[in-house]
């Protein structure tokens, strides 16, 4: 009988953590050439004017894992790294929304039964 073992791994992720490029190449297994050109093309939007300056918060993190977790998975370019990753928000956003309208519901039917 075969044993398959998955392993899955995350970071914890303060959204008030700040990081530098340094920091955040370590944080995502990839290189500052690579971050750098997120940042050229509008993908991560650092504080600060030069790359030596540049700090990254939480938000910014993830952002940067899941860009360089879709360019490996499904061998993405940057292009279609900065589609996916506005469509993925924009799923979110809609996520959220559904559930704030659910919840009004919810409370809207308590309302009528109770």
């Amino acid at each position: 009988m075969t044993q398959t073992e998955t392993r899955i791994e995350g970071i914890v992720l303060d959204e008030g953590l700040t990081v530098t490029l340094t920091e955040l190449t370590q944080l995502c297994g990839s290189s500052g050439r690579v971050v750098r050109l997120m940042v050229t093309e509008g993908l991560l939007r650092p504080k600060g004017r030069a790359p030596d300056d540049w700090r990254f918060d939480g938000l910014e993190v993830r952002r940067a894992r899941r860009a360089v977790r879709l360019q490996r998975d499904l061998d993405l370019n940057l292009a279609g790294t900065a589609l996916a990753l506005d469509l993925l928000d924009e799923l979110e956003q809609l996520r959220e929304r559904l559930r704030a309208l659910e919840h009004q519901l919810g409370q809207r039917r308590t309302r009528e039964l109770g």
